[in-house]
C-alpha cells in the first residue's frame, strides 16, 4: 500500500484533488441551445498542450492563443444532437473560472439543433478519453422550466419534456458512488481510521485482536460515526443552512488525514477513533456538498436527490470497507501488516496529505 501511495504521489504531485471533473451546462430554448464547457486548466494542457514555454505555468495569453485548438478538441469529443443530426455549435471567447481545485477554462457556445422544438437530447461526452480514465462530465441542463443533472461518460439520452424522478435518483446515486471512489482524500481518511480496527494497542506496540468481534465493532463504530457526521453537514450545506469557504473545508480535510494517519504511528487515541471520525466527518460533509453545488439540486426533488447522493456515498464507502477489511483481518497478525502497512503506509498517507494541505492552503 505504501508503494502504491508513493507512486501515485510522485506521478501527480500537482493535484490536490484526484478526480478530474468537466462541466457541461445547457439551456434549451426551442431548437436552440445556450451552453458552456468547463475544463480544468491542467486537463486543457493534457488534451491540447497550451504551455508553449514549458515553464509549468499556463498564462491567459497561452490559453487565448490556443482557443482554436481547444474548440477543435471539444468538437471532436463532444457531440450534442437530437438523435438524427448533430447540433451546429458556434463558440465564443474563452474565459477563466476559479474553483477550489484550481483554474478552469470556460468555453461558451450556442448551437442549433434542427428546426423543431427539442423533446429529447443525445449527449455524447468523451472529453479526456484515453488521457484520464477518472474523468467524468457533470451535466446541468435546463429545459421546459426544469433542470436536470447527469454524470456523463459516453453517450446518454436526456428526456426534456418528461423528466423522470427515477432517472434523477439513479444519477445522483451514481454521482455519490463515483465521488467517494474518485475522492481519494475521503477514502484515505477513512482507511487511516480503519487500519487499526483489526489490532489492539499492547505495551507500546500493536498486536492482533484475538477474535473477529472486536474488529467488527471497531469498524462499525468508525463507519457509523463518519456516516452520521458527514450526513448532517451535507444536508445543512445542500439546503443552504450552513456554508463554509471551500478552501477552508478542503484544507481541514487534508489536515484530518494527517491527524488520522499520524495517530497510527504515534497512538494517542486508540479506543475512541470513532470520535475522530465524527469530528472530522463533519468537515468532510461540506466537501461532499461541493459536488452537489456543482451539479445543483433540481427544484421539486431536492430532498430525493440529496438522499440519493448520500446513499451513493454510503454504498461506495461500504464497498471499499468490504473489499479492504476482510484482507486486513486475515493478515492482521503478520509483521507485514503491523510494520509495513501500519507504520510505513500511514507515513506515506500523512506525507501525501501534507502536500495536499499546502496546495489547498496556498493555492
Amino acid at each position: 500500500m505504501a508503494a502504491v501511495v508513493w507512486l501515485w504521489a510522485v506521478a501527480s504531485p500537482a493535484q490536490a484533488h484526484i478526480a478530474s471533473n468537466g462541466f457541461l451546462s445547457l439551456n434549451v430554448e426551442g431548437s436552440k441551445l445556450q451552453g458552456a464547457v468547463e475544463l480544468a486548466m491542467r486537463d486543457v494542457e493534457l488534451a491540447v498542450g497550451v504551455d508553449d514555454d514549458r515553464d509549468g505555468r499556463i498564462t491567459w495569453g497561452e490559453v487565448k492563443g490556443h482557443q482554436r485548438d481547444l474548440e477543435l478538441y471539444v468538437r471532436s469529443k463532444l457531440v450534442v444532437g437530437d438523435g438524427t443530426t448533430r447540433c451546429s455549435e458556434e463558440f465564443a471567447g474563452a474565459e477563466v473560472n476559479e474553483r477550489v481545485d484550481g483554474n478552469y477554462v470556460w468555453l461558451p457556445f450556442t448551437a442549433t439543433c434542427g428546426g423543431s422544438q427539442l423533446a429529447r437530447l443525445s449527449v455524447d461526452y468523451r472529453l479526456m478519453q484515453g488521457i484520464d480514465p477518472s474523468h467524468r462530465g457533470l451535466l446541468s441542463i435546463t429545459a421546459w422550466g426544469t433542470t436536470q443533472t447527469a454524470v456523463l461518460n459516453g453517450e446518454q439520452w436526456i428526456e426534456l419534456d418528461h423528466p423522470s424522478a427515477w432517472v434523477a435518483f439513479v444519477e445522483y446515486l451514481k454521482t455519490g458512488v463515483w465521488h467517494i471512489w474518485s475522492g481519494i482524500d475521503h477514502l484515505l481518511f477513512l482507511l487511516s481510521l480503519l487500519l487499526p480496527a483489526v489490532l489492539r494497542r499492547g505495551d507500546r506496540h500493536w498486536e492482533a485482536v484475538p477474535m473477529a468481534k472486536p474488529a467488527f465493532v471497531n469498524i462499525l463504530k468508525v463507519v457509523t460515526a463518519f456516516t452520521a457526521a458527514h450526513s448532517i453537514t451535507l444536508s445543512l450545506a445542500a439546503f443552504d443552512i450552513v456554508k463554509l469557504p471551500s478552501r477552508l473545508t478542503e484544507s481541514v480535510i487534508a489536515a484530518s488525514i494527517i491527524v488520522a494517519a499520524l495517530n497510527n504511528i504515534f497512538p494517542k487515541v486508540t479506543e475512541g477513533r470513532w470520535r475522530i471520525a465524527f469530528a472530522f466527518g463533519l468537515l468532510h460533509g461540506f466537501g461532499f456538498a461541493s459536488v452537489l453545488a456543482d451539479m445543483g439540486l433540481p427544484p421539486g426533488a431536492r430532498a430525493l436527490s440529496l438522499v440519493s447522493f448520500n446513499l451513493g456515498v454510503e454504498s461506495g464507502q461500504l464497498a471499499v470497507v468490504l473489499a479492504v477489511m476482510p484482507i486486513a483481518y486475515a493478515v492482521r497478525a503478520t509483521q507485514f501488516y503491523r510494520q509495513t502497512v501500519m507504520q510505513w503506509g500511514s507515513s506515506a498517507i500523512a506525507v501525501l496529505a501534507f502536500v495536499w494541505l499546502i496546495q489547498r492552503a496556498v493555492g
